[in-house]
């Protein structure tokens, strides 16, 4: 079973993605590491607005992706849905090790786009970050 996060721990962990995202050199791992903190963002979304089904839990759905699923719970991000949607294919094929999947442009360009998509997730949430301080 995975562990139950809140909104506010998925959000700490997407903006430890991005640092770890400005801080990795190889393309194709900022690149999959930025969109994974893009991931964590929507998660939180998904966490803080969406509803069990009405069903019932002993029906299995389809499953489907975070991104379909943001685009149900807050249609309002569907512009962000379909921009991270599109990259998941190369997130696996960056993650799964195939050299130059991703060139350093689409790497700093994801990475730019995720830390948009996490202050814009952040401030939908009520919420702001405020940076560790550095010891």
């Amino acid at each position: 079973m995975l562990p139950h996060r809140t909104p506010a721990q998925l959000l700490t962990i997407a903006h430890e993605g991005l640092s770890e995202a400005a801080r990795t050199t190889p393309d194709g791992l900022r690149y999959a590491t930025a969109h994974m903190a893009a991931l964590r963002a929507a998660a939180a979304l998904l966490a803080a607005r969406a509803r069990p089904s009405a069903r019932g839990s002993s029906r299995r759905t389809k499953a489907t992706s975070v991104w379909s699923l943001l685009v149900m719970v807050a249609p309002e991000f569907g512009d962000w849905a379909g921009y991270f949607a599109l990259g998941a294919g190369k997130r696996a094929a960056a993650e799964a090790g195939i050299p130059h999947v991703v060139s350093a442009r689409e790497a700093d360009d994801l990475l730019r786009a995720a830390e948009q998509f996490v202050a814009v997730a952040e401030s939908s949430l009520g919420f702001s970050y405020q940076p560790p301080l550095a010891a």
